[in-house]
């Protein structure tokens, strides 16, 4: 049997082994590497999981052992199952496989894809924070509206027990606590679950789509980061990001997503330049002349503009948008710069423990505070560093009012937002069609 090592980030990973490699007497794989998110290494894939082939479970190792895994494992291939990096990144990797004495390979995306009984309505990125939750969102409303029962299934984050995670089901706000989630599931699922969507996630998605196809007339795929779907789509969106002009076609896999979807939303056309609109335009054009382009804004709402003017003030975004989303700002600083905010705080100055690690990591990352949330530990750093801050105001941009989790010793406003759609055919023309 040929030796294969997975590298992945606790979500596509896992679904890559179970559709390609859990059954296949051809391979046997030896290990799981972990990157991206903190405290998921030095775990185990469970052998409830992993099937009477591995009795033992698979183990997972930091991703910075490769080339010693490969030579002391005996792995034969390496396949590259995450998303959300550039195709440079991508060739480093395969250049240490190969130096190591292994074949590379990128996963399948067409092997991966469940089929389901059920309509697909997928909803992916050409990076993370585009836009494709608040398109999501869109889409269920318009869906909702004409009569179909919608069921939205979350690509995976399966940052705790993997066991117990193995299909999770959302059906209110309680259920949050259930599972135990953490800040970034919470910031995900919430305001689905505020708009009356059930929200299945977990690790097994075959499990989930049959679970999820019961109470479903059609199933609205939310992709993670820039992941390509993994159930089979009839109609594939993806959502595009002028304020970050060629990352359509540099970063993987978004640029898969980019090339074959049906329809390519060009979000945040109020807060990019013209000419980078027409030029993430202009490649949709050359390199899928066949979807359909909807312009879409993201207005934002302030529950208190006023609270901001003059002011010295902290802005809190999404954590994966401004890390490895590589975003400088988010809707906080935006808001901050438009109402007259008097100076934005330099996060890094108060930042303690594994916030300061975050920072340490994404040195791109200066002027806003990245909304870290992978456990206990985590939250109680983003609460020091807020609280130690010299800020007279914190504007939090996340999906989730952070004042729920944390002990904020300064005033707060909120920043949220929603798609807009400014061109026809727009989602609602296209999912009529549809």
């Amino acid at each position: 049997m040929r030796k294969v090592l997975i590298l992945g980030a606790a979500g596509k990973d896992f679904h890559v082994f179970n559709t390609c490699y859990r059954s296949s007497d051809a391979h046997r794989v030896v290990a799981f590497t972990a990157t991206q998110i903190p405290n998921i290494d030095g775990r185990r894939y469970p052998a409830a999981l992993a099937g009477t082939r591995y009795p033992e479970g698979i183990p997972i190792h930091p991703e910075s052992e490769l080339p010693d895994l490969v030579r002391r494992l005996g792995v034969e291939e390496v396949v590259f199952a995450y998303s959300d990096v550039s195709y440079a990144y991508v060739e480093e990797r395969r250049r240490l496989a190969e130096a190591a004495g292994a074949s590379f390979a990128l996963s399948d995306p067409d092997r991966t894809q469940l089929p389901s009984t059920r309509k697909v309505v997928a909803i992916c990125a050409v990076r993370t924070g585009s836009g494709k939750s608040q398109t999501t969102r869109r889409v269920a409303e318009v869906l909702r509206a004409k009569g179909r029962r919608v069921v939205v299934c979350r690509h995976p984050m399966p940052y705790g027990d993997l066991q117990a995670q193995e299909v999770q089901r959302f059906g209110s706000i309680e259920d949050l606590a259930r599972h135990r989630c953490t800040l970034e599931e919470m910031e995900e699922y919430e305001p689905h679950l505020r708009r009356g969507n059930v929200v299945f996630a977990g690790v097994d998605y075959e499990k989930i789509l049959r679970l999820a196809e019961k109470e479903a007339d059609v199933i609205l795929w939310d992709g993670g980061n820039n992941d390509t779907p993994f159930f089979r789509p009839d109609l594939w969106l993806v959502v595009a990001d002028p304020l970050r002009p060629g990352h359509e076609l540099s970063h993987y896999p978004g640029r898969v997503n980019f090339e074959r979807a049906h329809v390519i939303v060009v979000n945040k056309i109020d807060s990019a330049k013209p000419e980078d609109v027409e030029s993430v335009c202009a490649n949709a054009r050359a390199r899928n002349p066949r979807a359909t382009v909807v312009l879409a804004r993201s207005p934002l709402t302030v529950d208190d503009p006023r609270a901001l003017e003059g002011r010295r003030v902290m802005c809190i975004e999404d954590g994966p948008t401004v890390t490895h989303g590589e975003m400088k700002f988010g809707a906080a600083w935006t808001a901050a710069r438009r109402l007259g905010a008097r100076e934005i705080v330099d996060p890094r100055r108060s930042a303690v423990g594994t916030i300061a690690e975050t920072f340490r990591k994404y040195p791109g990352v200066e002027q806003v505070l990245p909304a870290m949330g992978y456990g206990d530990a985590q939250l109680r750093d983003l609460e020091a560093t807020i609280n130690g801050s010299d800020a007279e105001l914190v504007v939090i941009g996340t999906p989730v009012n952070l004042t729920r989790f944390l002990k904020i010793s300064k005033p707060t406003v909120r920043v949220t937002y929603e798609l807009e759609e400014t061109t026809r055919p727009n989602l609602e023309d296209l999912l009529e069609a549809f």
